[in-house]
Order: C-alpha cells, then structure tokens, then sequence
C-alpha cells in the first residue's frame, strides 16, 4: 500500500509518498565509506548495490554527500557518483546531501546538475550545504582562498546566482546575462530547441539554524544533519516551520532529517558495529582521520575516558539494535521531530552489513519487495 502525504502540492518531485507501515517516507544517505581492508572501488561498488536495493525496496531517494581529505569517505566527487548511479537505476531520487556551495562556482553547480538531469530526467536533487565538507585547511586549498568565512557568508548570494543559471533568467544588464549553464533552459530557445519539464530541486542542508531559517524564508525543503547535530533537530526544524513562506516551489514546509540507523539480526552485532563507527568518529574529530575500523580493531581499542565519553554522546543518537529496536527508535523520532521524511545512513565497516541493515529496515516496515 502507498500513500500520498498531504499538504500542498508536489513541489516538482520534492513530496515523497510513504510506503507500508513506515512512519514517513524513508530514503539513504550515502556517505560511500571505506572500511579498514578495502578500497574506494569497493566502497563505489557497495554504493551501486545499494542504489539497487533502495530502489527495488521503496525507499525514494539515494543522496551522496560531499567529503574531502578523509581516507574513510571515497564521496568527494557528488556529480561523479551520481552520474554512475543513474546508469545502474531506473526510479529512484538521486541527488546531493550536499554539495558545499561554497567550494565552487555556482555556475559550475548549475552544468554539473544540468548534466545529471539530462542523464535522469525527473529524478535528480540538488541538496546545498555551506560548511566546508572538510578541514580549514582543505577548504583553503578548494576554494583557493585563506578566507574561508567569507564563502559562508556569501551563501545566499552564491544561491541566488546558482538558481539563476538554473532558470537562465538573469535580468538584462547583468554581466551574467549573456551566460547559459548547458545542459539548460537556454537549449529550448535555440532553433529547433525543446524545453527540458524538469528542472533539479534545490534543498538547503543544515546542523544549525542559519540554513532553517534561509529555507523557510525562500520556500525551499530542507534537510537538517540530525545524525551529527541531533541536539539543534527541533529548534532548527521549528525555526524553518515558523520561517515558511510558501513559494512556487512549496506552499507549505517540507522536512527531512538524517538519521543515523543501523539494524542487525543481532543486538550484540549492531553494538560491536557502531562501536568501530564511533572509533572512527573519535579518529576524525581529534585530527587522524582514517578507514572506518573493524569492530575487532574497536574491541581491542583501549578507549580514554574522554573517548568513552564522547562515543557514549555520540551512539545515543544511533538507532541501532534489532530490527524492532530500530524501528521502534525511528518511530518514536518521527513522532518527536514531525518530520516529513526519514533519511538513514546505515555506518558501519562492511558493505554487506550496510546492506543488510536496509533490508531488514524494508521488511520490518512492509516496504514493497519484489523478491
């Protein structure tokens, strides 16, 4: 059984339907991660399959992040893996969660999307963030500037201009007026040219309540970090919900939030798991980044009291257990949040594991299988 969610219109493909007994629509986020042993190929390789398997299973969108200089994250490249998942998927939603904006040219944005789109018409998401993805360093050295703030601050602008090449409607006078993103609108009004239906949605991304309150502000869906920021989920949302101003894109408020979710058939298994997950968090935030490690590599960590108290805070906002702890866990999140869709990030150091957790999801809700 699927059923539509209510309140306002379709939003061009932003309106997700929800299926089975799940309490929102459900989809992936795709952090492509690298375990200890493996490489970025496999890691690619598991991102196909789970494309796949999303897809078959009713989840309804595949979003990728950017991440730059960390060994255990092969998804510096967004544009790049999606163009790759597109040739291997036929339905579901394949977008960014995000792309940094800041780290390039807007008009750069608009033709890599615009690619995307004419490569997966009618199924393509452009999700915008305005951190970094990375380091300071690493940040200076992509944007080829020390002054980082500045691209931060110019996010609005930077949108502004990015929607623009997507709409190719500069106004006269414009410098950029006589400039056209291709793949784009522009193509329609050339001799013989044919307007393109579909145009990708931009979101805005966030772990606070700058890009909350910009979203409501422009009408635009958002998707709030809650797998690393749980802490700011409800003020950010309701800011966003106070902030709405329908839009021609939205006439009312749509929200996702990242989770953090991991089922296994074991509730032993799924602690060992989030356990090397952690140990990789605790790596990257203290300035080593690496391979997300084995849960044997975990088990034989000798964790300082500052460690344990961080991965303590840190699995308190993994969903994790069986497959009835998970969803009872994301059942009680949707409730408390309100938020319109779910989005899981299954971490962990094996491939199959990641995929096997998804499947268990499918299952315990009554999401289609076609099997």
């Amino acid at each position: 059984m699927t059923v539509e969610q209510s309140g306002g219109g379709d939003g061009d493909g932003i309106r997700a339907p929800r299926h089975g007994e799940a309490p929102t629509p459900l989809s992936v986020l795709d952090l492509v991660t690298v375990g200890a042993g493996r490489t970025a190929t496999d890691a690619l390789r598991t991102s196909v399959a789970l494309a796949k398997l999303a897809e078959s299973r009713g989840y309804h969108r595949h979003w990728v992040a950017e991440h730059h200089s960390m060994p255990g994250v092969a998804s510096s490249s967004p544009a790049v893996i999606l163009a790759h998942l597109a040739a291997h998927t036929t339905r579901i939603r394949l977008g960014s969660g995000g792309v940094m904006l800041p780290n390039h040219a807007p008009l750069v944005i608009a033709e890599q999307f615009g690619t995307l789109e004419a490569l997966a018409p009618g199924r393509v998401d452009l999700g915008l963030g305005r951190a970094p993805g990375t380091d300071g360093a690493t940040a200076a050295a992509l944007r080829r500037t020390e002054r980082l703030n500045e691209g931060a601050d110019d996010f609005p602008q930077q949108l502004a201009e990015l929607t623009r090449f997507l709409d190719d409607d500069f106004p006269d006078g414009h410098p950029y007026a006589r400039i056209h993103a291709v793949p784009g609108p522009v193509q329609a009004t050339s001799p013989g040219g044919v307007q393109s239906p579909h145009r990708p949605p931009i979101w805005l991304l966030g772990s606070s309540g700058f890009s909350a309150r910009l979203a409501g502000t422009l009408g635009l869906p958002f998707a709030f970090a809650h797998h690393f920021s749980a802490r700011n989920t409800i003020p950010a949302l309701d800011l966003y919900r106070e902030s709405f101003r329908p839009s021609a894109v939205l006439d009312a408020p749509y929200a996702l939030i990242g989770v953090s979710a991991l089922a296994t058939d074991d509730e032993k298994e799924a602690r060992r798991q989030v356990m090397a997950a952690a140990l990789n968090m605790v790596r990257l935030r203290t300035g080593r980044p690496g391979l997300v490690p084995t849960p044997q590599e975990a088990e034989a960590h000798r964790f300082t009291e500052m460690e344990r108290d961080f991965i303590e805070s840190w699995n308190s906002n993994v969903v994790h257990g069986t497959v009835d702890q998970v969803r009872t866990g994301l059942d009680d999140l949707a409730k408390r949040t309100g938020a319109d869709e779910l989005m899981l990030t299954a971490n962990a150091h094996s491939g199959d594991v990641r995929l096997r957790s998804y499947e268990l999801i499918a299952d315990a809700y009554g999401l289609p299988n076609p099997a």
